[in-house]
């Protein structure tokens, strides 16, 4: 097979190709590019992932290193080109699609690739020299993509979470923010979209904040299940062709550069098997999502009108609202925060049965796992940051609507019935339907108790439980 001076040809098990000189990958990751032409999400896309390839290779180097089985220059060599894939300077190198077959072997073969490649340059050699410096027998010394893969997964999300903590603290502190400015603004509490009792503006955001907060102790719970590797574990986890003490070796160094506390599993065939982690990881993000819709729907309800609404709240006018109709400005913010959640709750269908599809010894179905566990972390955190800093900081009150609504509410009743019993409040609030007149006229007029009297005991009533 000729060739020009710009490309080389590298060999594997099905014949030769031709490899663009100036590319670090090989013939592995040409024919994975060639064959999945799916999502047109390459690997590189989420440069998470690309970093954490490189530091389980990284670890991996080390743990053979130490044992004796890499020598000097390779490691090193192979230990530069890590820092340098993993600092994201060959990010381009990695044009696989996020959605292939075979287990994520093709990822995998694509760090093999690059990284040995690079450390050839290192050394002084040309891309493909292999005889010098091997993808397989050198940067996959001792492992498989199947304790690789799923290890880069874990420590990519981890990597993909903590700007899901850090917007979930954030946004709960704003939503707080709020609560204290609305404390003194009582209005009415809806149940079934109907008038129920009073309680503050205050009170409504305070949970707002609370529900989030709860979900962030429960991710971070969460994600503690991604601390289990399987490194060592090879093929299927017995273990085979890696020394006993690599896996460990490995888990040990991979804790100390990446920071987060990894342990090697107690049983290497189940944790190769299983993708219950994952699982769990996505019914948290997807619970998450599920509470940003629906406070998302709140904002949207309680700002609605302006004339014909709620309208007890003002959301931030961000663009105008129609191409027909002049003055409209529509809730585009939590309307965007609602479908990244319909969104979520299809990756999270999506990975739930990827996780079921698994067989016997192995889940093929990772690479989808992989994407839609990247795509959900990106997403909610995204939202999160839009809805903050594009919503619930600018949310202003109309104190005299909200209160107004309270004082013609038949609700309102509802506060007077330890005081007046279920009976006459229920007469009352029969004649404020017939008569047009509000509860607190009536109870004035018939001298049950004064109007100031009524507003102090529905203030105390509204306090009687506040949202810590």
């Amino acid at each position: 097979m000729p060739k020009s001076r710009d490309e080389r040809i590298e060999k594997d098990l099905l014949g030769s190709a031709r490899i663009p000189n100036h590319v670090y990958y090989g013939i592995q990751s040409q024919r994975a590019i060639e064959n999945f032409q799916l999502s047109n999400v390459p690997i590189h896309h989420y440069p998470n992932f690309i970093k954490a390839l490189a530091m389980v290779k990284q670890a991996c180097a080390f743990a053979n290193h130490t044992l004796g089985l890499l020598e000097e220059s390779k490691f090193l060599a192979i230990t530069r080109a890590c820092l340098d894939v993993s600092q994201g300077q060959l990010d381009q190198h990695f044009q696989i699609d996020m959605l292939q077959g075979g287990a994520g072997t093709s990822a995998n073969m694509n760090a093999n690739e690059v990284i040995a490649n690079r450390a050839l340059e290192i050394m002084g050699h040309a891309k493909g020299q292999y005889q010098f410096l091997h993808p397989n027998d050198d940067v996959n010394k001792s492992q498989s993509t199947n304790d690789v893969y799923p290890s880069a997964i874990k420590l990519a999300t981890l990597l993909n979470s903590v700007p899901v903590v850090s917007e979930l603290s954030s946004l709960s502190d704003s939503f707080i923010a709020k609560g204290v400015a609305f404390s003194d603004i009582v209005k009415m509490g809806r149940t079934q979209l109907q008038d129920a009792v009073p309680m503050t503006l205050g009170q409504e955001f305070e949970a707002f904040a609370k529900t989030l907060r709860k979900d962030r102790a429960y991710i971070l719970n969460v994600l503690t299940l991604l601390y289990e590797l399987n490194l060592g574990a090879t093929a299927i986890g017995t273990g085979v062709n890696a020394d006993p003490k690599f896996g460990l070796l490995a888990v040990n160094h991979l804790k100390q550069i990446s920071g987060y506390p990894f342990r090697q599993a107690t049983n290497l065939i189940e944790a190769t098997a299983d993708t219950g982690c994952f699982v769990a990881l996505s019914s948290a993000l997807k619970g998450t999502a599920v509470k940003l819709s629906k406070i998302s729907n709140d904002l949207r309800l309680l700002s609605s009108g302006p004339r014909a609404g709620l309208h007890e709240i003002n959301l931030p006018a961000v663009q105008p609202g129609s191409s027909i109709m002049p003055g409209k400005v529509n809730p585009v913010i939590p309307e965007a925060v609602n479908q990244v959640a319909y969104n979520i709750i299809g990756n999270d269908l999506a990975i739930t049965m990827a996780a079921e599809s698994g067989q016997l010894q192995l889940n093929a179905m990772e690479p989808l796992i992989l994407f839609k566990l990247m795509q959900t972390t990106e997403l909610i955190s995204r939202a999160m940051f839009m809805l903050r800093r594009k919503c619930v900081d600018g949310i202003t009150a109309n104190k005299s609507i909200c209160e107004n609504y309270v004082t013609n509410s038949i609700g309102l009743i509802t506060c007077l019935n330890p005081l007046l019993g279920y009976e006459n409040t229920s007469e009352i609030a029969k004649q404020a339907l017939s008569s047009g007149k509000s509860v607190t006229e009536l109870i004035v007029e018939q001298g049950v108790m004064k109007a100031d009297e009524i507003s102090d005991f529905i203030r105390l009533q509204t306090a009687a439980n506040p949202l810590q």
